[in-house]
């Protein structure tokens, strides 16, 4: 019986990186995501950023002096936020989606070693993985979450006479926070995605270099 702190198989390893490469794709690459899967990441990418830019506007004074149109920018962040769901709903008909979600959704022995080599930052014991890293399943799942608290609280700070104010106060609050923590984690998926140019070309094109 293997250990929880023994790597993952290299076959298993194998066989989920390469459950998504179809013929006919490039000599030497991999087929990692589907076009519906591209389109879902670029639609949530275009409504997280606008929700993002146009929070920036409500909340830095400098911001909304320069912007102006505070009404118009609200409902801009208010329809942004709410719309997130959308390509996730609308993503659940793909099959490669659908399959990713139950990837993202399994946490492993291989993932726990792959968190604690991250946490250590410990270059040196190997870091086993399939199609997604422990550090990529923590990020999507925290995400998620995240913008369902959002949606939630913004909808009580929106709709006013839903709850009494001491509720929308709470509510407010924990936008407020939730919102600054999710920019600096979202800067740093950014910075993390710049600084590997296959990832980048994976999401644009659907598919990666084989390792």
């Amino acid at each position: 019986m293997r250990r929880p702190s023994d790597p993952v198989p290299r076959h298993t390893e194998h066989a989920e990186r390469t459950e998504h490469a179809g013929p006919g794709g490039p000599a030497g690459r991999i087929r990692r995501f589907s076009r519906g899967e591209r389109w879902i990441h670029r639609s949530t990418a275009a409504l997280m950023g606008l929700c993002v830019a146009t929070a920036a506007c409500l909340y830095l004074p400098a911001l909304a002096e320069l912007v102006g149109r505070r009404h118009l920018v609200v409902t801009l962040h208010v329809w942004s936020g709410l719309l997130l769901v959308v390509p996730f709903l609308l993503g659940l008909a793909s099959r490669a989606f659908r399959a990713d979600l139950r990837r993202l959704g399994r946490f492993g022995p291989h993932d726990r070693v792959w968190l604690r080599a991250a946490l250590r930052r410990d270059r040196v014991t190997r870091r086993p993985a399939g199609k997604f890293n422990a550090g990529q399943k923590v990020y999507a799942g925290w995400l998620a979450g995240a913008v369902l608290v959002m949606a939630g609280t913004g909808t009580l700070m929106w709709w006013t006479g839903l709850v009494p104010l001491v509720q929308r106060t709470a509510a407010t609050f924990v936008h407020d926070w939730l919102a600054l923590t999710v920019a600096v984690v979202l800067a740093a998926h950014i910075g993390k995605a710049l600084g590997d140019p296959e990832a980048r070309r994976g999401l644009r094109t659907g598919s990666v270099g084989r390792a």
